[in-house]
C-alpha cells in the first residue's frame, strides 16, 4: 500500500514536549480518562529525553501539522527470551483521521520491531473502542483470549511497597 506523501513519519525531539503534551490529553479526552492525564512537559522530558529514557515517540506530521504520535517501549518475554515492542499509545488527532496516519505509524512500529530484533509488537485497547478494535484487527492483530490486564498504582502501590 502506497501512502500519501504530505505524511511525514519523524522521532520526537525535545521541541516537540509541548505537542506531545497536547497529543497525550487530546487522547485522555477522547478515551475519557483526562481526570488521569497529570504528565506535563518536565516529567515528559525526563521521560523520553533524559539519561535513560523509559519510552520513545514517533510523530506524524501532514502539512508541518502535528497530526498525531506513537508512543512506545522495550518489552521483554521471558518465554521467547527477546525484547518485544509495546505501544503505549496511538493517536490521531480527529481532522486528521481517514488519511492512513494510523496504519502508517503501525507499519512504522512494525518495521521498528523488526529491524531491532523483537519477537512481537503489542499494546492494549479499551473494550468500548470498536473503531480502534477494528482497524487493530484489519492489520492482522488477534485479542489476547484468557488474559487479564491488572494494575496497581497510587494508593494501592503504595500499599503493597510497605509491606
Amino acid at each position: 500500500m502506497s501512502f500519501p506523501e504530505s505524511i511525514v513519519l519523524r522521532h520526537a525531539r525535545r521541541d516537540d514536549l509541548p505537542l506531545i503534551l497536547a497529543l497525550i490529553g487530546e487522547l485522555a479526552e477522547y478515551e475519557r480518562l483526562a481526570h488521569e492525564a497529570v504528565a506535563d512537559v518536565a516529567m515528559l522530558d525526563e521521560a523520553l529525553f533524559g539519561p535513560a529514557p523509559a519510552a520513545e515517540v514517533v510523530i506524524a506530521e501532514t502539512d508541518g501539522q502535528g497530526a498525531g504520535f506513537a508512543l512506545f517501549f522495550t518489552s521483554f518475554s521471558t518465554f521467547l527470551g527477546r525484547r518485544g515492542l509495546y505501544l503505549e499509545d496511538l493517536f490521531v488527532r480527529p481532522a486528521f483521521r481517514g488519511r492512513g496516519i494510523g496504519r502508517r505509524l503501525m507499519v512504522h512500529l512494525a518495521a521498528l520491531a523488526v529491524e531491532r530484533g523483537c519477537g512481537r509488537f503489542e499494546w492494549s485497547v479499551l473494550d468500548w473502542n470498536a473503531p480502534a478494535i477494528d482497524f487493530y484487527r484489519r492489520l492482522g492483530a488477534v485479542p489476547m483470549d484468557g488474559w487479564t490486564v491488572q494494575r496497581l498504582s497510587g494508593d494501592a502501590l503504595r500499599a503493597l511497597s510497605n509491606r
